[in-house]
């Protein structure tokens, strides 16, 4: 390539490309999405590095399948987290003295700072190109970006005012000893101010900065988003106190953290926290480095503990959510039975359509999955035109899907077969179930750490020699982002941070048997301080599903189950007949309520004598089979 950046005299060797935007965002505009022009990989993380010779792409596990599928020959697939890392291929590739750049706007600085260490221990460079390559190569085709109006989050909604948050924050800043903070997630930025947008998919947010400091909040956004509602609910007209909002042109951002840094004896800038990224190399580097304070924003840990009115805003997303499964599931076998046909993606289409009629939907919270088959043991396969499969009764369907609500966000998978499933289907199925519910019943001192709850949710599939490529659980934000830090249950990563009341978070073991099939079940699951006390002083701490979508019954191998699993199953199928039964009745949607009902039917807890005498008799024959068995290898034994 030997690349020479446009408007800059530095000649590059390799240049890395990221799957962010300015603010490390999971979801993106699609004039972001440069990853995806330029080696058509469709997931959401991955990191790029392209030299004269050679192309390679890092993505997370869970994307692996996916990008082989997507990616052609030229590309080099590599896991993250495995060998070899970025920094070791760029080694290999490169000579030393050699030079790589970079757009510093779309490096989390944590990932900048170690690729820098790494490289220059083999003499290679990291150079900050300013002007985007992708961008060049991509020019007149490159979509325009959104500038979506700002919404005004309500307070039946929102169950805060924003002022109130920004002097927690202030208050947590005092406690850092920290005179500002710079905000650079777009979710956290929404959270604060009580605001809401629509310029990215899936996420309602709108791109700005927040800077916060004692004396002031300045807000950076475009200015042609100003409106009446906007000035007034953030007190804009006038600003002569602390809790007013100025609002800036997006593009002062960094010219202006220079300038006013020189007024501040140490500023927060955000690090890496499970999902959260941090602030970009850009944003560090305009800032002078003893002043800066690298730690994760007190807004994340805010935010996820909901309030009151948020966490019933949950509840009544999910049983409108779980209103519209039904409508689509029951729509789906009633017409499939009638010799409809069904692919991927109009099954997708009919999914997101469902949410959309429901009251306070503002769409979908993430691209609705839908794989069947063989693309089901694809732990994030997500359809496209290029690989849309007809549904039909010879396979699993996953559907892994969820809806933005004003009042919440949902997030829910389910597994189901329109025909005869195998007994290998059956098993995983039924083990996935266990593995959910024995997380789901825990209770359990506060200062566990997630990624010690794993295990409960794995055993029953690690039981089976097999283990899942993804995390058992995310957080999930209240009318936002539906990965949201800090929670992660998954084993293989360290963090610090427990459960409090009022978090709301997945549960989603899953079974994955590549090339053949693939079982996930997810519910959200709200956390509760039981009241009582751990001997240690610690609190006890307890889990509700706030999902409610009946799963499978012919998936299900009763034999498997324990008569407590059993009986967990019979009360989350009664709270479905009341909670979405009653949803489903009020909107007159019988033929879903009528599928529901037969999808929740009671399961018996305990054995009948019936059960018991077939057992015994299928018991009784085996000991007779094996007696018979056993005399005539005696005699053959005798007469040889």
């Amino acid at each position: 390539m030997r690349t020479r950046a446009s408007t800059q005299s530095t000649e590059l060797d390799a240049y890395l490309i990221t799957s962010y935007d300015e603010h490390m965002s999971d979801h993106l505009m699609e004039s972001d999405e440069r990853l995806k022009f330029l080696t058509g990989f469709s997931g959401t993380t991955g990191e790029a590095v392209v030299t004269t010779k050679s192309a390679a792409l890092w993505v997370d596990a869970r994307f692996y399948d996916q990008a082989d599928y997507e990616l052609n020959c030229d590309w080099r697939i590599y896991r993250s987290g495995e060998h070899p890392t970025i920094s070791e291929w760029i080694s290999s590739e490169l000579a030393p003295e050699s030079r790589i750049g970079a757009d510093p706007q779309l490096v989390p600085h944590a990932l900048w700072v170690s690729l820098e260490r790494q490289l220059n221990s083999d003499f290679i460079k990291l150079i900050k190109i300013h002007r985007n390559l992708v961008d060049l190569v991509w020019g007149a085709r490159r979509p325009a970006p959104k500038l979506n109006s700002i919404k005004v989050q309500p307070l039946r909604f929102a169950g805060e005012h924003w002022e109130v948050k920004v002097n927690k924050l202030r208050s947590n800043l005092t406690a850092m000893r920290c005179d500002a903070m710079i905000v650079t997630s777009l979710t956290e930025v929404a959270y604060i101010l009580n605001l809401r947008g629509s310029d990215i998919p899936y996420t309602p947010v709108f791109k700005a900065y927040l800077v916060v400091s004692n004396r002031e909040i300045i807000l950076y956004t475009n200015n042609t988003r100003k409106n009446m509602g906007l000035l007034n609910h953030l007190k804009s007209h006038s600003c002569h106190n602390e809790y007013c909002v100025q609002i800036k042109e997006y593009q002062d951002v960094l010219r202006d953290l220079r300038t006013l840094s020189q007024h501040w004896k140490r500023i927060l800038v955000p690090s890496a926290v499970v999902f959260d990224m941090g602030a970009s190399e850009a944003i560090h580097s305009v800032l002078p480095r003893e002043l800066v304070l690298d730690r994760p924003s007190p807004i994340i840990f805010l935010r996820a503990q909901k309030n009151e009115v948020e966490q019933q805003g949950m509840k009544k997303a999910h049983i409108r959510d779980g209103a519209a499964m039904c409508e689509v599931l029951s729509y789906l076998e009633e017409r499939f039975i009638a010799g409809d046909h069904f692919t991927e993606l109009s099954l997708a289409r009919e999914i997101d359509r469902s949410r959309k009629i429901q009251d306070l939907s503002e769409g979908p919270s993430f691209k609705t999955i839908v794989a069947f088959g063989s693309h089901s043991a694809i732990p994030h396969y997500t359809p496209s035109n290029r690989t849309d499969f007809e549904i039909t009764e010879y396979g699993t369907l996953l559907i892994d899907s969820g809806g933005q609500y004003q009042d919440g966000t949902t997030d829910v998978s389910r597994t189901i077969h329109l025909g005869d499933p195998h007994p290998d289907q059956i098993r995983a199925y039924t083990n996935v179930l266990v593995g959910m519910i024995r997380l789901s019943v825990l209770t359990f001192p506060e200062n566990l750490k997630p990624a010690e709850l794993d295990a409960l949710a794995r055993g029953p599939v690690w039981g089976d020699m097999n283990d899942y490529p993804h995390g058992t659980g995310h957080g999930i934000g209240s009318y936002s982002a539906v990965h949201e830090s800090p929670i992660s249950i998954a084993y293989t990563t360290k963090q610090r941070y427990s459960f409090k009341d009022g978090y709301f978070f997945s549960n989603e073991p899953g079974y994955y048997k590549r090339g053949e099939f693939g079982i996930r079940l997810e519910n959200v699951l709200q956390v509760h301080d039981t009241g009582k006390v751990h001997p240690s002083g610690n609190k006890f701490l307890s889990f509700e599903d706030v999902t409610l979508v009946p799963f499978e019954p012919k998936m299900i191998d009763r034999s498997m189950l324990s008569a407590p699993e059993i009986k967990w199953i019979n009360d989350y199928n009664a709270r479905i007949r009341q909670l979405v039964g009653d949803e489903l009745k009020r909107k007159q949607k019988m033929e879903a309520f009528y599928w529901m009902m037969n999808k929740t039917r009671n399961i018996p807890e305990y054995r009948s004598e019936a059960d018991y005498g077939a057992a015994g008799s299928v018991a009784l024959n085996f000991r007779v089979i094996s007696l018979i068995l056993a005399t005539i290898i005696t005699n053959i034994l005798i007469l040889g």
